[in-house]
């Protein structure tokens, strides 16, 4: 488990980066935190570590996904609008196979695979954030 303090959106957008560079191919990121924690901005971060163009990064809550292609693509999920049988129907675990796999809102997906690696940010006073994964 790692545990990293974020004191700006820049902050956590280089944390998401450095992040970044441990992923490989096939592997599942699930983005826990409340409204406004940051988890678009640490998207932002592994775009760029990913070698995407991390400018095109947006919080997919109306698309539901984006794809960012880099070293390995990004897919970018937002589950946030979704009942729990809409994400099933969805087929995020075939999304994976080619590149990873962020998910927003992953409590709505009622079986991510068991492997994945959960990214929790926790909002503290004013831009202070606490971010860990396991």
């Amino acid at each position: 488990m790692a545990a990293e303090v974020s004191r700006s959106e820049a902050e956590t957008e280089a944390l998401g980066r450095a992040f970044a560079a441990t992923l490989n191919a096939g592997d599942v990121v699930l983005l826990e935190g409340p409204l406004g924690a940051g988890k678009t901005a640490f998207v932002r971060g592994m775009a760029r570590g990913l070698g995407a163009n991390a400018g095109d990064v947006s919080s997919p809550t109306f698309t539901l996904l984006q794809e960012y292609a880099g070293r390995l693509t990004l897919f970018h999920a937002d589950l946030y609008r979704l009942s729990p049988r809409e994400v099933d129907e969805l087929g995020l675990s075939e999304l994976s196979t080619g590149g990873v796999l962020a998910v927003e809102w992953p409590e709505r997906w009622t079986s991510p695979p068991r492997d994945a690696i959960r990214v929790t940010i926790a909002k503290g006073d004013d831009d202070l954030r606490s971010i860990t994964w396991t």
